[in-house]
């Protein structure tokens, strides 16, 4: 006799939980259970559907559907947030040589590093030597690059 104060879905989500553990336990070998990701899959979408589900399972303790639930939630976010390939990385020797030949010619810009380094037979786009260039604010590239514009102005006058 069905209960008032249960839709007839419940019911039958309970039902079907019921008979699904009843498969699992008919097919036990020895003394445990084993199920497979399909019957998995299946318990915690009914979980997900209806979660008052736990009061009827016996063969799994609530915490373990539980567990499986936000297990599915770390893996599809691991997923979802994986590397997809994309610009790759400079190695650590030509970002070395970057930084370099940014220091000793501060008044070339990334068009003109990337040519020198396309003569050189290194392939990289200009994009990658910017993110690459030292900051500008340190006092020794500062200094560095005043006295270079000093020297290039007295040179004119």
């Amino acid at each position: 006799m069905a209960s008032p104060f249960r839709s007839n879905g419940r019911l039958e989500a309970e039902n079907a939980a019921l008979r699904q553990q009843l498969i699992v336990l008919q097919r036990k070998v020895g003394g445990r259970a084993e199920f497979t990701n399909g019957e998995r899959l299946f318990f915690i979408q009914l979980y997900r559907w209806f979660p008052s589900i736990l009061k009827v399972m016996t063969t799994i303790w609530p915490e373990t559907l539980v567990r499986w639930h936000r297990g599915g939630f770390r893996r599809y976010w691991r997923w979802k947030s994986r590397s997809r390939g994309g610009r790759p990385q400079i190695s650590a020797e030509l970002r070395a040589l970057i930084r370099q030949m940014s220091i000793e010619n501060p008044l070339w810009g990334a068009p003109r590093i990337h040519g020198e380094l396309l003569k050189i037979g290194f392939e990289v786009v200009p994009g990658q030597i910017v993110i690459v260039f030292p900051p500008l604010s340190s006092p020794k590239i500062r200094q560095r690059i005043l006295s270079i514009f000093f020297v290039v102005r007295q040179t004119h006058e």
